[in-house]
């Protein structure tokens, strides 16, 4: 049985969910080879994908058809070195997901969506219905195409001594380009890995008041800032600031829900945090359902004082 795992990188690192999505492959066995993709991959980038625990093999597609990761690229290539391997793995992020249903499609099978656990080679636990509900799945396809939750896996170590081996490129399929690339700025960490989250919903009331309020907070913490979906739907935030069933899936150390009541889908996005504190003035709020610490206050007053006593 041989497992192949897609690396989330860029040419000079690996992504966090690189490790978690190896955990995963670990914990199904067999041999697991690395898949690094892009447009001239550092030695250095390669030697630390060598080093992580169980991977027998990195295969590096080093070329410029992979400078942009267009998904009808990396599809293409994968598809074409898919023979010998039972199960292929990638992160259920934006990576992910913009690939692997076309690789599935390619390949004639069905596609595993976010599992959180692998009970068997062939049988995966995923949660449905928002993560109110935790369905076992068993795939009999040749080829099992997986999308892995990271936040249920835990980093892979960095022991391993794989060996790098250089593989060709595919020509470009010319399907599409990457027209323009628009990303946020900020001196904060990034929401997806951050150890410390911040965020905040519908009772901050408006965009001026959410980063009036929270900002000096979470910059006290050294925190990322999150939102609820309300919050990114009233113009308070960006959406790449959304935490939920439709924006990003994390689990910190210490996630501050401030004036999010709570509802199921936010939820299903932070309730794997490790320890959860909520601040809503009504006590009755879902929120508190989960919260490991809840606040029943009026956030304008409690989050200030907050800042003013770290």
């Amino acid at each position: 049985m041989a497992i192949l795992v897609i690396a989330e990188n860029n040419d000079e690192k690996i992504y966090a969910s690189t490790y978690n999505t190896a955990t995963a492959a670990l914990e199904i066995g067999g041999d697991i080879d690395l898949l690094m993709l892009g447009k001239n991959i550092s030695g250095d980038c390669l030697a630390e994908a060598a080093k992580i625990s169980g991977v027998r093999k990195v295969l590096n597609a080093s070329n410029d058809v992979y400078a942009d990761l267009l998904p009808e690229d990396i599809s293409s290539l994968v598809s074409s070195i898919a023979d010998g391997y039972t199960h292929i793995l990638a992160p259920a992020n934006t990576f992910g997901k913009d690939f692997m249903p076309r690789l599935a499609a390619i390949l004639g099978v069905s596609q595993i969506s976010d599992i959180v656990q692998a009970k068997s080679e062939d049988s995966f636990v995923r949660p449905i219905y928002a993560g109110n509900v935790l369905a076992t799945v068993k795939s009999s396809d040749a080829i099992k195409i997986i999308t892995v939750r990271t936040t249920s896996f835990d980093k892979a170590q960095s022991d391993g001594t794989a060996v790098v081996e250089n593989i060709d490129a595919l020509a470009s399929s010319g399907l599409s380009e990457l027209v323009e690339l628009l990303s946020s700025q900020s001196d904060r960490p990034d929401l997806s890995s951050a150890s410390i989250v911040v965020s905040g919903g519908r009772g901050l009331g408006s965009a001026e008041k959410f980063q009036e309020v929270l900002g000096p907070l979470a910059d006290k913490l050294g925190a990322a800032m999150g939102a609820s979906r309300v919050a990114v739907d009233s113009g308070y935030v960006p959406n790449d600031m959304q935490v939920g069933q439709t924006g990003k899936i994390i689990a910190p150390d210490l996630y501050i829900a401030v004036g999010i009541s709570g509802a199921i889908q936010h939820l299903a996005g932070m309730k794997e945090s490790k320890v959860i504190v909520a601040i809503n003035k009504d006590e009755n709020a879902p929120i508190f359902e989960i919260a490991d610490y809840g606040l029943v206050a009026d956030l304008f007053e409690a989050v200030p004082e907050m800042e003013r006593l770290l």
